[in-house]
């Protein structure tokens, strides 16, 4: 039985879920108090790292020392800053764990201030002088590839001052992105609704795919315009929010001299802005064959008009039943034997092990996604409902979690966490396989047209959606560039007509559809969205790859989930057989 059993439960407190069903924090620290110890000595590490100033190149040994004891206090910090965001996700009401999280990520912005000398230091020495300090010295090898990136960037390094003065306001430049997150997460209520029989329904976060996903019409509609009236009720808040997140990132770039933000959002993965701009025109090539689907999705639902809230409804009349947790986690095991042994051991470990956080309960954070630490577990947080989608959504953050527990096992510390460009990538192979696995499987035909239609939507929300996400934010950032102000007014119209533009003429735009922008919580990370769409492209040629390529081509994924940020995301894709150039 699970914690939720229909989408008329009340949607319990913290308390209330079973441990099994909650992540072992206390794998990190036993306790509170861990914390705050580890927190004073990451304080007091970063203030000692001083005396490094002015030394860095007094020798090889000196340089190699530095960049170690650089590395140990990172590693702190991030646990440190690991356990208290992942706290007060559990539930964002705890005054506690909101204190927690905002010292802890007061401590990186500190820390990244008393460490601020480091590359300018570096970079104020010929490039000649640091890579034969490398030659020199077998200690630095392992951060060949760290500092020459570190050099590829030094146009945009500035000053000491300049760079501490940057550090020390790391939090303020960050604040808009918690202020939505307190805002969509802890503050927002959505109205409830009523199913076929007058029950009340609630609506969140959590719940609101399902209720789009119902095959009764109503309930759709209502669940759509409850969603959205929340949001149009704090459009203002919002648009003043992210007008100033988009602000600083325009600033943030002007002031690195970057001749734009979308370069600047770009550079720390070295993507060329044309990849960029090429995935917005290739995807405007393919509108077609979204207005072609959105014209049969009219057909097979046999309906006058589509609304925006008919997209997730599926083509087939097949009953998918309510799909308890544990198969849940059985069927991802099966989808992803193609990954082998190792890949298996470490997915059994996430499920016996409380990796996992299961359940939606009162202000957890809606979503999911897989976080950690280099030497704590990678854990996943779950809002799972019982979906079919929801086991997608397991088997997406299990790719994130494998992949990183590869490779914090197979590279140094300066390596082991990964751009988003690549990231992307493991977790949606995972879906790929699933998919074609649960395909390969079925023989009823309704349940196999349900499972084409899934495959299918994930082309659409992930390729064409994200796309269109992306194409907003590259028009927001032009916006301020330009001196304007994105208003609540400015972004739904520009946005309605995205969404005209990628859905086609078959489609009744709803309004509420316009402010759907309000509910984005990737634009406060700007041009991540892309990532998705990129990372889908790849992941289907690498799946085939896995399935149909044999052991080499298997043992070359393998070996691109350990390669961390061991090299530039381009070229670690051309390593496992993928060139997105």
């Amino acid at each position: 039985m699970s914690q939720l059993d229909d989408q008329t439960a009340q949607i319990k407190e913290r308390q209330e879920i079973a441990e099994a069903d909650r992540w072992n924090l206390e794998l990190m620290y036993p306790d509170n108090e861990a914390w705050e110890l580890d927190y004073r000595s990451a304080t007091d590490a970063a203030g000692d790292y001083r005396r490094f100033a002015g030394h860095l190149l007094d020798s090889p040994a000196t340089l190699q020392e530095a960049l170690t004891e650089r590395d140990r206090i990172w590693q702190l910090v991030e646990r440190v800053y690991v356990y208290a965001r992942m706290r007060k996700d559990e539930d964002t009401r705890v005054a506690l764990y909101q204190e927690m999280a905002d010292r802890s990520q007061s401590l990186l912005a500190e820390t990244a201030a008393k460490l601020a000398f480091l590359s300018p230091e570096l970079l104020a020495a010929p490039a000649e002088t640091i890579r034969s300090f490398i030659d020199q010295d077998a200690g630095l090898e392992i951060y060949r590839h760290s500092l020459e990136e570190l050099l590829r960037k030094k146009p945009h390094i500035l000053s000491e001052a300049e760079e501490a003065i940057l550090a020390k306001t790391g939090q303020l430049l960050r604040a808009t992105n918690d202020i939505f997150s307190m805002i969509n997460n802890a503050d927002m209520r959505f109205r409830p609704i009523r199913d076929e029989n007058g029950c009340e329904i609630e609506v969140t976060h959590g719940r609101y795919i399902g209720l789009m996903e119902s095959a009764d019409r109503e309930i759709r509609r209502q669940a759509f315009e409850s969603m959205y009236a929340s949001y149009e009720a704090q459009k203002n808040t919002i648009a003043a929010t992210y007008n100033f997140n988009t602000k600083t990132d325009t600033v943030l770039a002007e002031i690195r001299r970057y001749p734009s933000a979308l370069v600047a959002g770009l550079d720390d993965d070295a993507i060329p802005p044309a990849v960029y701009d090429n995935l917005i025109k290739a995807v405007h090539e393919a509108l077609p064959d979204l207005h072609r689907y959105v014209r049969l999705r009219r057909k097979a639902l046999k309906l006058d008009q589509v609304h925006m809230y008919d997209m997730y409804a599926s083509l087939s009349d097949a009953e998918i039943e309510h799909i308890p947790y544990a198969r849940a986690l059985d069927m991802v095991a099966e989808g992803l034997r193609p990954l082998g042994e190792e890949y298996a051991a470490i997915m059994r470990e996430a499920f016996t092990s409380r990796w996992i956080d299961v359940y939606e309960n009162r202000g957890k954070t809606s979503g999911a996604y897989s976080f950690g630490s280099y030497d704590s577990p990678p854990y996943i947080l779950l809002n799972y409902s019982g979906k079919l989608k929801d086991v997608f959504t397991i088997a997406h953050e299990m790719g994130h979690s494998v992949n990183s527990w590869l490779t914090r096992r197979a590279q140094p510390f300066v390596y082991g966490g990964h751009s988003i460009f690549t990231a992307e990538v493991a977790s949606t192979v995972n879906e790929n396989l699933l998919a074609r696995d649960l395909l390969s499987r079925e023989t009823d035909p309704a349940r196999k047209l349900y499972l084409l239609n899934l495959f299918i939507d994930e082309f659409r929300a992930t390729l064409f959606r994200q796309t269109m996400f992306a194409e907003f934010e590259r028009w927001s950032h032009q916006v301020v560039e330009e001196g304007g102000v994105l208003t609540a007014e400015l972004m739904s119209d520009y946005y309605l007509e995205l969404n005209r533009l990628y859905f086609g003429p078959e489609v009744y735009y709803d309004e509420p559809i316009a402010m759907e922008w309000a509910r984005i919580p990737h634009f406060y990370n700007a041009f991540y969205v892309y990532k998705y769409a990129t990372g889908f492209s790849a992941a289907v040629a690498l799946a085939d790859g896995v399935l149909n390529g044999g052991q080499e081509k298997l043992a070359a994924y393998l070996d691109f989930l350990k390669a961390g940020e061991s090299a530039q995301p381009l070229i670690l894709l051309q390593r496992a057989g993928v060139d997105m150039s």
